[in-house]
């Protein structure tokens, strides 16, 4: 082939090549102008506005179907920056409506710039009903702006604030951590609203709305051809009843401290009271950061800790319950054991472990019944010193550990229970490390055995011990809600039956000397008339003031329907504060009733500091 005979092909082969790639660009184009209709819709973006549809969130009912949290509608402010065209007037205008400073202005629009010049973002959060109405009016004159409906929550209670718990706008630590959500959305922050946020948020939806060219809306772009719905959040029924959770808050109005109350057949928790609380109302609002600051700050109340869930206590003379079984099971006392206490346990140089006057020597339900404490430091030497099972204290002491833990101590239950804490039981290692390994004996840690010394426990875990007792021996692990979507719709997540490391057999003389303490012993100021209950007072060591005011106590023996912790801060004994309040809170939840008015008025009205 000759050299004009080449140079001929070569043009024909790029004569060829250019006709196939503009007619690939005319295929192309003829499939975006006139068959795909969303490449129409993003050409029209500045005639469109892409707007998220919140669902509105799960609504929260009491365990007899009584409301507690629903929502209400809010409207936020947006701004697309790219958008904004305000002239100053307009601008003033606007700072004026929304009752900003015009360095608060710039301040605003610099955050949403700062996010996206492109996409929307919220310039001011939940205005007021007067506010929205007006601003809409003259929407027209704030070309970039617009109006976002979302639900807020409303409480229809000023009780369980903390076990309700609030929602908050997201940061970004919740926004890397779930793509779900962006700049301006809420989360559940705590209690329910946080265990449960996937359930009640729901999942949001899209909108494509016209809009002319003085801002104002003119309805759904293609008649919502594009639009996705968005999918309301599931509805929850909680084990709260409503009615003993404000009768609760009620009685310990004017003290620090909590009452747990759960039903001992299905480790539902019945009320769960931390006082000194908040009204839930005060974290919803434009006023919520204002208000949340103001209650953060208040470091001698601290009404946003949750002390029956975070708050650890020695537990006191209440954790006599546990030694004794545990002894029972090691088959180092019966419940005919009887040990001296002449003022107290003495445990070597001198050393005295006080008691106070009652007769001696005592059996085990009698030791119960008066609560005392040498009875019980025998009972625990024994163990720590018997030769015939274990080699040396350290491992009696782990054996001793295991089972005590086994009652749901020094552990998280890991349930819906938002913050817990775990309290302590300490280890074999933590005294090795701090005594030296093989140098401490059972008198070294003696006080273990009445529930002093490094042991912490919360409330929520001392109203699960006394469950364990009432089922006489097992228990599941407490929690707060019971249904999801439907009321008869079961919560199956905490069903699993926990049993102790203590036979059942070994229950029945607890039990025995938990009735005698209620009886005529020293938890008869939980006593209510006609009904039999198994209590056990406790006065928990405070190093920083007055002791703190403990009682455990569960009842009808016979048919076990409620177990309760209470603990009164700073209130000394256990039977002056905590009994009282314990029994009348079993009176309430059992009777409906209150037939000692003098008593809870007395109650009610206390103020302990």
């Amino acid at each position: 082939m000759d050299g004009n005979a080449t140079f001929a092909y070569r043009k024909r082969l790029i004569l060829i090549a250019f006709g196939l790639v503009i007619l690939l660009f005319l295929a192309r184009l003829f499939q975006l102008q006139l068959l795909d209709e969303q490449w129409e819709v993003k050409a029209r973006k500045n005639a469109l506005r892409y707007v998220d549809d919140f669902p509105p969130r799960g609504l929260i009912y009491d365990r007899n179907g009584q409301l507690l949290v629903n929502n209400t509608i809010s409207y936020d402010l947006m701004v697309i920056p790219r958008q904004v065209k305000l002239n100053e007037t307009d601008r003033f205008e606007l700072c004026r409506m929304l009752g900003i400073s015009d360095s608060d202005y710039d301040a605003r629009m610099e955050k949403a710039r700062k996010y996206s010049t492109y996409a929307a973002s919220i310039f001011m959060r939940q205005l007021t009903e007067e506010q929205h109405n007006y601003i809409n009016e003259s929407m027209y004159r704030f070309i970039g702006f617009y109006m976002q409906a979302r639900t807020t929550r409303k409480y229809q209670t000023a009780a369980a604030a903390h076990t309700l718990g609030y929602i908050a706008e997201v940061n970004y630590n919740d926004m890397e951590k779930d793509a779900y959500y962006k700049m301006g959305d809420y989360i559940g922050k705590s209690g329910i609203e946080r265990s449960y946020e996937r359930e009640l948020r729901g999942e949001k939806g899209f909108k494509i709305k016209l809009v002319n060219s003085l801002n104002q809306e003119k309805g759904a772009y293609e008649n919502g051809k594009y639009d996705t719905a968005a999918i309301p959040g599931k509805d929850l029924w909680t084990t709260l009843d409503k009615d003993l959770q404000e009768y609760g808050e009620m009685l310990m109005q004017g003290k620090r401290g909590s009452i747990v109350a759960i039903e001992p057949s299905t480790g539902e928790i019945l009320c769960m009271v931390t006082s000194p609380s908040y009204d839930p109302s005060l974290l919803v609002g434009r006023e919520r950061g204002h208000n949340y600051a103001l209650l953060n700050a208040d470091s001698v109340e601290k009404p946003l800790f949750n002390r029956a869930l975070m708050a650890m206590y020695p537990p006191g003379s209440t954790f006599k319950l546990v030694q004794a079984l545990v002894g029972m099971e090691e088959g180092v006392v019966t419940p005919a054991s009887r040990f001296p206490c002449y003022g107290g346990f003495p445990y070597g140089n001198g050393h005295k472990l006080g008691c106070h006057a009652h007769g001696s020597p005592l059996d085990m339900p009698s030791a119960i019944q008066t609560s005392c404490n040498a009875w019980f430091c025998y009972d625990f030497k024994a163990m720590m010193d018997n030769r015939k099972k274990y080699k040396n204290t350290g491992e009696a002491y782990a054996a001793w550990r295991e089972k005590v833990c086994s009652f749901g101590l020094g552990s998280r239950f890991d349930t819906d229970l938002s913050y817990e804490k775990s309290g302590n039981i300490p280890t074999k290692a933590y005294y090795d490390r701090y005594y030296g390994e093989n140098r401490w004996r059972a008198t070294t840690i003696i006080s273990l055995s009445i529930g002093q010394g490094e042991i912490m426990v919360t409330p929520v875990q001392l109203a699960n011990l006394v469950a364990v007792i009432a089922n006489k021996g097992y228990y599941y692990p407490p929690h707060l809600v019971k249904a999801i979507g439907h009321p008869d719709s079961l919560h199956t997540a905490y069903t699993t039956k926990h049993q102790v490391m203590v036979q059942p057999r070994y229950f029945e003389p607890v039990i025995e000397g938990m009735k005698r303490a209620c009886a005529a012993g020293t938890a008869r100021s939980a006593a209510v008339p006609g009904i039999s209950l198994g209590g056990k007072t406790g006065t928990a060591q405070n190093p920083h003031g007055k002791d703190h005011s403990i009682l455990v106590c569960y009842g009808p023996t016979e048919n076990p329907k409620i177990a309760i912790s209470v603990i009164v801060e700073n209130a000394g004994f256990g039977a002056t504060w905590a009994g009282p309040i314990a029994g009348l809170m079993i009176e309430k939840y059992l009777t409906d009733t209150i037939k000692r008015p003098d008593l809870e008025q007395h109650i009610k009205t206390a103020v302990i500091r």
